[in-house]
């Protein structure tokens, strides 16, 4: 049986990976009338009278909503909300396990941009943070803008920042690796969806220079190019200053770094060749990446990270989301910012000794623990420092 049958069966079997579970005693008439009426009615008194409370008094301290409108669910597009309910209950499960952040799932039947950010910030109340998932590019970057315009709690599109986060985490220690340094590496990224345009953002806040390719379906992306989003245009004011032009396979020529978040086997073996000596590669397309590892190293590549579980230096997500949220919500961040995300890459990079880096062990492991714990002191230190802490 394989994954994908042993997957299906089971989920029948769980009927739901995630659960509610009372986190109090209510078995005699006493405790009925202090978790429920009449005793409920001080905190509700408190709350009315001190909206703060509503973070100590209630569960909204440690609870997440993961959206979805089931538009971009993890490779498969557009399948839509209930569809895309088994992936938003994983992260849940996730949250918990990696973070002790209880989340909760929500799936919304509409693709207005409008509809969703409404639906979204009236039910803001209720949580301590919003993870935005599977949400298609362009809506996502609007409705992420607009919520955390008119939201007072973290807004958070994972799709976006935690790729960026743990993607720059890996090449911080990539580059160690072939002695080369941020600002002078030229960087091409195939792919300029939400993960793309995020992961240019995040590396530039990093302090890579501009010699930076963002490439798409119809080739390298630059300033003056009439097809392109309001985001994929503000980001070519800055990338790609002399405005080249043509293909993935002439972004590479003298590249030293490729990330891949568009489809399967777009890279092949003389395209690899033609890029800069130790060259890295992070074609993270899932369930089949751009080219696989064995290939790319094959054809000179010095260090070569993945999105999957079956090859070494796997850039999942799981190291990123569940300590940012925790870190947010130890502090009760009213957002997580560009400083928070810029300090969870480097606390999941700084887990690993400069001694210990090789090439196959560029970035922790999945399930190394130490991971959340240390994600979640720095993004609370980042977010006392900028002035988003309320604790």
């Amino acid at each position: 049986m394989d994954n994908q049958q042993e997957a299906l069966r089971l989920h029948k079997e769980w009927g739901g990976k995630i659960e509610v579970v009372s986190r109090v005693p209510v078995t005699n008439g006493q405790e009925l009338a202090l978790a429920y009426t009449p005793g409920v009615a001080a905190p509700c008194l408190a709350i009315q009278k001190d909206y703060n409370l509503s973070f100590d008094l209630t569960r909204r301290n440690n609870l997440v909503a993961v959206i979805t409108d089931g538009t971009a669910v993890l490779g498969l597009g557009d399948i839509g909300p209930e569809a895309g309910m088994p992936v938003m209950e994983g992260k849940c499960a996730l949250f918990k396990t990696f973070g002790g952040v209880d989340a909760f799932p929500l799936c919304v039947r509409s693709k207005d941009v409008d509809e969703i950010v409404r639906t979204i910030y009236l039910i803001s109340g209720s949580f301590g943070g919003i993870n935005l998932e599977d949400i298609a590019a362009p809506r996502c970057f609007e409705i992420e803008k607009r919520l955390q315009e008119l939201c007072d709690i973290p807004i958070f599109h994972d799709d976006q920042h935690g790729t960026a986060i743990v993607a720059g985490a890996a090449l911080i220690n990539a580059l160690k690796l072939v002695n080369k340094k941020l600002e002078d590496v030229s960087i091409v990224i195939s792919g300029a969806g939400a993960a793309g345009v995020a992961i240019a953002k995040h590396l530039l806040a990093m302090g890579a220079g501009k010699n930076m390719f963002l490439v798409n379906r119809k080739g390298i992306l630059y300033d003056g190019r009439e097809d392109l989003a309001a985001d994929q245009q503000e980001l070519c004011k800055i990338i790609n200053p002399q405005k080249k032009q043509g293909s993935l396979k002439d972004a590479m020529a003298g590249a030293d770094v490729f990330l891949g978040v568009s489809g399967p086997g777009l890279v092949d073996g003389e395209m690899v060749k033609t890029m800069a000596k130790d060259a890295i590669l992070f074609p993270m397309a899932n369930p089949v990446p751009e080219i696989f590892p064995e290939d790319a190293l094959n054809a000179g590549a010095k260090v070569v990270g993945t999105g999957r579980s079956d090859f070494p230096n796997q850039i999942n997500n799981v190291l990123a989301f569940p300590g940012i949220f925790r870190g947010a919500l130890d502090v009760r961040a009213s957002r997580i910012n560009t400083e928070m995300n810029l300090a969870a890459s480097y606390a999941i990079a700084g887990l690993l000794r400069d001694e210990e880096l090789t090439p196959d062990y560029i970035i922790p492991h999945a399930f190394d623990m130490r991971v959340g714990e240390a994600v979640a002191k720095a993004v609370s230190q980042a977010a006392r420092d900028t002035g988003v802490a309320r604790i």
